[in-house]
């Protein structure tokens, strides 16, 4: 089953149908925002951290809102659009989303995973993970971090990637391969999707 199935199987009432009635009446819009806020949140915060992301998850539905009547209705599942809002703002902080990286790789504490309830053994094993991984994604450039992070944190497919950050699948394709290949020599090996426990969906 694919993420999008399984995600339109989860809602009575698709997300095209929220938008579309949002054009007559503005206030259904948050039922949108309640429907996709939390993944939003986590994405943004995996990428700037959670203060920063507190701000830019409001301007990202802000900026939905605005074009909401540009939606397309063919598309039932909003999730992609709302990224793709959400990784152009998080790129006009790219400096802040490489010294966020940077301060991970240099510490291993992620100020947007971990929990209280994680085991002390736990979490020096995930922050050494975090540093290794970190660092790598430093190391990436914005189109090829854009592309693997949405992968891992946002579970979209490679069309809907593309739809969201408005290139084609193949350069999606690209990309994703090419930042796979860098991540896996600085992991000495390990494919960086095998950290999404750790370190995406911490």
């Amino acid at each position: 089953m694919t993420a999008q199935v399984h995600r339109d199987e989860m809602r009575q009432d698709d997300d095209r149908a929220i938008i579309e009635r949002s054009r007559r009446d503005p206030e259904a819009f948050a039922e949108l925002y309640d429907r996709h806020a939390p993944a939003i949140h986590r994405y943004l915060a995996r990428r700037l951290g959670r203060d920063l992301a507190d701000d830019l998850l409001a301007e990202t539905f802000l900026q939905a809102f605005g074009k909401r009547h540009r939606y397309d209705l063919d598309r039932a599942d909003a999730l992609p659009w709302l990224y793709g809002f959400a990784t152009r703002l998080v790129g006009r902080h790219r400096r802040g989303e490489a010294r966020f990286w940077r301060a991970v790789a240099r510490t291993g504490a992620d100020p947007a995973a971990g929990s209280a309830d994680e085991g002390v053994a736990d979490r020096v094993a995930a922050q050494s993970s975090r540093r290794d991984l970190a660092g790598a994604l430093a190391r990436l450039n914005r189109g090829q971090r854009d592309v693997l992070l949405l992968i891992a944190s946002g579970d979209l497919t490679p069309a809907e990637i593309g739809a969201a950050l408005g290139i084609a699948t193949g350069t999606v394709h690209s990309r994703l391969s090419r930042a796979r290949a860098r991540m896996r020599e600085a992991l000495g090996g390990i494919d960086p999707l095998d950290f999404r426990e750790v370190q995406f969906h911490g």
